[in-house]
């Protein structure tokens, strides 16, 4: 909580009150998927991206009728670096290649491939834009799943 959740919420708190106080502003919090389905190595961190989840959804109600929209994206798997060593050490636990993890981990996701991080930036620009005006309040998942998968 420390880590991931008090950090969002001691920045977001005095510059909502300030996009409040002028009428205006955008807020999107880049969340994670793991705030909405359960796994056993990644408990902790779910729970702070659940907290976040829930309190964007508060902060958009509360400040919306103060010009101020709130929304969140889940991001599920991305091609970053973070993932590249993740799969690394799993190639390296199961005795396969790099290419064999990424490929099952693929597999795994309705879209079957991996997000970029192009993809999700998108998202974001588009939610910040004046193009989702009347966007607020959202959490949108960008995975691909629709059916909690409990791990």
């Amino acid at each position: 909580m420390e880590a991931k959740y008090f950090t969002y919420i001691h920045l977001i708190d005095p510059v909502i009150k300030r996009m409040a106080a002028r009428g205006a502003g955008v807020v999107l919090n880049v969340v994670g998927m793991g705030g909405k389905f359960a796994k056993k190595i990644h408990l902790p961190g779910g729970a702070a991206n659940a907290a976040l989840m829930l309190v964007s959804a508060g902060l958009a109600a509360a400040y919306g009728p103060r010009g101020v929209r709130v929304n969140a994206v889940n991001p599920g798997l991305t091609l970053t670096e973070r993932l590249q060593t993740g799969m690394q050490a799993e190639a390296r636990m199961n005795g396969g290649t790099i290419e064999e993890a990424l490929a099952k981990a693929s597999s795994d996701l309705p879209l079957g491939r991996i997000a970029t991080p192009e993809e999700i930036a998108d998202a974001v620009v588009f939610l910040c834009s004046a193009r989702a005006s009347y966007i607020s309040g959202a959490i949108l998942a960008m995975d691909g799943a629709v059916t909690p998968m409990v791990v």
